[in-house]
């Protein structure tokens, strides 16, 4: 589990003291598993903990950590060191961007690392990148694109013949792919 130093432990009490009455703090990775990740500490007021967080008591307060991410916080550690500024609180998580997905991961998590790990970096090559949004009806991958491939005219070839197959092979739970990325901002197109 996430180890939390006690410096860093007086600091965050410090921090909640301030906050609601039984406030605490969430641990979570954002885009886990990709070199875009990211580990977050956030105040989580009661009630703002989700299903499935897991939660621990420490002298002070309460930390949730993110159920899906607990893989990717093995061996992670925070950290405060005094500075001239007044402090930093740091993040250490060495697996946030291991990949860790298998067939039994979640869906958001094995479309995440299709994106990041094969078709990004072909995207990378015209300036562009892909990400998804969310999950919707019957297994509908909602997507925006950006940099050059935000407003690019080829960018429904890139779609229905890269992304979408790379996808659709690789994730058959996928029923379909939808592009919500408004295209009429044309700057930074690859092909205008």
């Amino acid at each position: 589990m996430v180890e939390i130093t006690s410096a860093a432990q007086e600091y965050l009490i410090d921090l909640l003291s301030k906050q609601g009455e039984g406030s605490g703090i969430r641990i979570f990775v954002a885009q886990p598993g990709t070199m875009d990740a990211e580990t977050c500490i956030a105040y989580c007021r009661p009630g703002e903990e989700q299903d499935g967080d897991e939660r621990h008591s420490y002298d002070g307060f309460i930390a949730y950590f993110e159920q899906k991410s607990l893989p990717f916080l093995e061996d992670a550690f925070v950290d405060f060191q005094e500075d001239r500024m007044g402090g930093q609180l740091t993040i250490k998580a060495p697996n946030a961007r291991t990949p860790n997905v298998g067939p039994d991961s979640p869906l958001e998590d094995r479309i995440n690392y299709v994106l990041y790990n094969e078709v990004n970096p072909g995207l990378a090559a015209h300036g562009g990148q892909v990400s998804l949004v969310e999950i919707v009806e019957e297994s509908v991958a909602v997507l925006q694109f950006g940099g050059g491939c935000q407003g690019c005219s080829a960018v429904d070839i890139t779609l229905k013949q890269g992304v979408e197959t790379t996808l659709l092979e690789q994730i058959p739970e996928l029923t379909a792919i939808r592009d919500e990325t408004d295209h009429s901002v044309r700057e930074n197109a690859y092909y205008q």
